[in-house]
């Protein structure tokens, strides 16, 4: 049989379990994200390539479509949940007799929400969920109807995250891949899952980590496939599937990288060994609760191609103004011009020859630390690759040699 890196079209080819066994033997190079940029910047893909094994990314914000499945213990005599709440915020009980899931969207009972408009939305399931891994105890009441073999119809009792069976933190949707630059050009001021928007384009906020963040770093999700390794909440967690709305179809530039919001990462792990803080509930005015997530992937540099693509900088990360006063709201695919990562973290964009203020929803000093801490538990042998089982779907690319 011939021997398949002889037949590879790049100069640079490497496999998981060679740089799994150089983290094992303490001699990988391991960077951050920010970190190649400039090494690829300086010394071109493939010698970067061949110096660096793992890279690493990082994005800290908030991550609507999270929540939680406990198993909250059987009581005596034994119960059937049928509605449970806890801290007042409730849960689905439609699993099992003492299985729920919570989602970090859930506001508290009794919320005026938005009937007192903007509403505060003070606690909801993302709470919750830190104060269940900060140690806090939460009051949990479960309802039921009899049966012969669940005949308890009650149940009220504190409880702590150390105290349940199981708790396994489960997201449909997290590390979107980009997303819009959100601006208001109504003349009413509006209150979006994008912060508090000002009328008359008077701000702009986004929410990506730019060159940090871990699908930009692996556009094509050549990588990032269900089975990968990843920290997730301050403890480990994996890829188990593609997210909602994932969608690789979307436009990219000549790098690879989309320019509109494209792939997402269904992902899980051990609640019980993850950090308030890196799991933090959010109120978002006039919109809801959430959670912010922290959430960082390594990529291994395998070839050339990796080592381009985890290279990408701000410059080279675009995407789309978008208004949020009017337009997404009804529907209408419009945008308001193109902007760079860099542009927006410089504090200032220009929208329709009118300077605009920027302000990000996910936070960029979170990030770097999530990708330091996962470069610091590789260099130290505690983290290891996981190659992907299989992948998530893609779109097709490849880089033109003339550029």
């Amino acid at each position: 049989m011939s021997d398949p890196k002889q037949e590879s079209k790049f100069e640079v080819n490497k496999t998981y379990a060679e740089i799994n066994a150089r983290i094992k033997a303490g001699e990988a190079v391991v960077v951050t994200a920010d970190e190649m940029t400039d090494i690829v910047r300086q010394e071109g893909p493939v010698e970067a390539a061949r110096r660096v094994d793992v890279v690493t990314t990082g994005t800290f914000s908030t991550m609507c479509s999270s929540g939680v499945f406990l198993n909250f213990g059987q009581t005596n005599p034994t119960i059937k949940a049928q509605k449970v709440w806890i801290n007042k915020v409730s849960a689905y009980a439609g699993i099992a007799a003492i299985d729920i899931y919570l989602g970090a969207t859930e506001p508290a009972e009794h919320d005026p929400l938005n009937q007192v408009y903007p509403g505060d939305f003070r606690y909801g399931g993302g709470h919750v969920i830190e104060d269940l891994v900060a140690g806090k105890a939460v009051f949990l009441e479960a309802k039921a109807y009899p049966t012969d073999c669940y005949a308890n119809t009650k149940c009220k009792k504190e409880i702590t995250l150390a105290e349940m069976p199981y708790a396994l933190l489960c997201n449909p949707r997290n590390a979107y891949q980009n997303y819009n630059c959100a601006v208001n050009l109504s003349d009413k001021i509006v209150y979006t899952y994008m912060g508090t928007l000002k009328p008359n384009c008077r701000n702009a906020n986004y929410c990506s980590a730019g060159q940090l963040s871990p699908l930009l770093n692996d556009p094509l999700y050549r990588t990032i496939g269900i089975g990968t390794r990843i920290f997730l909440g301050g403890g480990v967690g994996y890829v188990t599937f593609r997210g909602t709305q994932h969608n690789p179809g979307a436009p990219r530039g000549d790098n690879g990288v989309p320019t509109r919001p494209a792939g997402t990462l269904m992902v899980q792990g051990d609640l019980k060994k993850m950090s308030a803080d890196w799991l933090r509930g959010v109120s978002l005015r006039g919109y809801g609760t959430s959670l912010a997530v922290g959430l960082g992937i390594p990529i291994p540099i395998l070839n050339e191609d990796m080592a381009r693509f985890t290279g990408v900088s701000d410059e080279e990360i675009f995407t789309h103004v978008v208004d949020y006063g009017h337009d997404y709201t009804n529907g209408i695919a419009r945008h308001y011009g193109k902007v760079s990562y860099a542009q927006l973290k410089s504090g200032e964009i220009e929208v329709a020859g009118q300077k605009v203020p920027t302000a990000p929803l996910s936070s960029l000093p979170g990030a770097r630390k999530i990708a330091e801490t996962l470069k610091g538990w590789i260099q130290s042998g505690k983290f290891h690759l996981g190659e992907p089982v299989d992948n998530l779907p893609s779109a097709d690319f490849s880089f033109n040699p003339e550029k």
